[in-house]
């Protein structure tokens, strides 16, 4: 999976905005899902940080929104997908110093 520098800029319930980075997307279960990293342009640093799932819905209006996942077993599924992910994609022999 490649991805760009994706960055957006999500707003809560209550109006806040925050700002993220897309690290991954997939199709489960015939459902779009995202994952996004928030960002700190002041401490932008490759150190792991959680990200958040989010699932892609068509509002009334036609556009597309990001929502959270209400159901435990689907969050369980998208989150083990993206972890798998994730992991695999790890350089650990850079991780740890290790040269070749």
């Amino acid at each position: 999976m490649e991805l760009g520098d994706e960055f957006y800029t999500l707003t809560d319930e209550d109006g806040n905005e925050y700002k993220f980075e897309m690290i991954g997307r997939c199709e489960l279960g015939g459902n779009v899902y995202y994952a996004f990293m928030p960002f700190d342009e002041e401490n932008n640093s490759d150190e792991y940080a959680e990200y958040t799932i989010l699932k892609e819905i068509i509002g009334e209006d036609g556009g597309t929104e990001w929502v959270s996942i209400d159901d435990d077993d689907e969050f369980d599924d998208v989150a083990d997908y993206f972890d798998d992910l994730f992991s695999r994609e790890i350089d650990y022999d850079a991780e740890d110093g290790d040269q070749e």
